[in-house]
C-alpha cells in the first residue's frame, strides 16, 4: 500500500467473519482439480472425492491430518469401499512444506486477498472460484513429497 509521507493509510474492510473453503489436488503430470464450498465438512469433503475419482479415476491421494479427512465414519467407509481405486496416504503431522498445494493457497492468498477490498462476501467467492479453476500451477509435486530425503 502506498500513501503519501506524512499521511495515515486507510484499509477499507468488511468487518465480515464469513469463512469459504477450498479443496485441491495436484497430478504428477500437471493436472489439477480445486473447488470451492461454503463449508468444511465430511459431507463437503466426500463430494469432492468423488469429483476427483471422476476426473482422476485411480489415485494415490496424499492428505494432511484434517479432522474432516479421517474422523468421519462416512469419509472412512467412502476409503474402505473404494480401495482398489484411491489409496490414501498421510503427511507427517505439522509437514506442510511436503505438500505442494500448501503453495497453491500462498499464492492464492496472495494474488486474491493482498491490497484488494471485496464489498461483498460473494464477490470474493466468485473470485476465488474462478481464480482455481483457471489459474495453472507449474509446482512440482515430486520435490515437495521428496523433500528430506536423503
Amino acid at each position: 500500500m502506498w500513501t503519501p509521507k506524512g499521511k495515515r493509510p486507510i484499509v477499507v474492510t468488511t468487518g465480515s467473519h464469513q469463512k469459504t473453503c477450498v479443496f485441491g489436488v495436484l497430478s504428477i503430470d500437471g493436472r489439477q482439480l480445486f473447488r470451492r464450498y461454503d463449508t468444511f465438512d465430511r459431507y463437503t469433503f466426500l463430494d469432492y472425492l468423488k469429483k476427483l475419482q471422476n476426473k482422476f479415476h485411480k489415485v494415490i491421494l496424499f492428505l494432511d491430518r484434517a479432522p474432516q479427512h479421517y474422523r468421519s465414519i462416512i469419509v472412512r467407509k467412502h476409503f474402505e469401499e473404494n480401495k482398489d481405486i484411491l489409496r490414501v496416504e498421510w503427511f507427517p503431522k505439522g509437514s506442510p512444506e511436503f505438500n505442494a498445494v500448501e503453495e497453491c493457497w500462498k499464492q492464492g492468498k496472495d494474488d486474491l486477498l493482498v491490497s484488494r477490498y471485496y464489498p461483498k462476501f460473494h464477490n470474493l467467492k466468485k473470485s476465488i472460484t474462478k481464480y482455481y479453476r483457471t489459474k495453472r500451477f507449474s509446482l512440482d509435486i515430486t520435490k515437495y513429497l521428496l523433500r528430506n530425503v536423503t
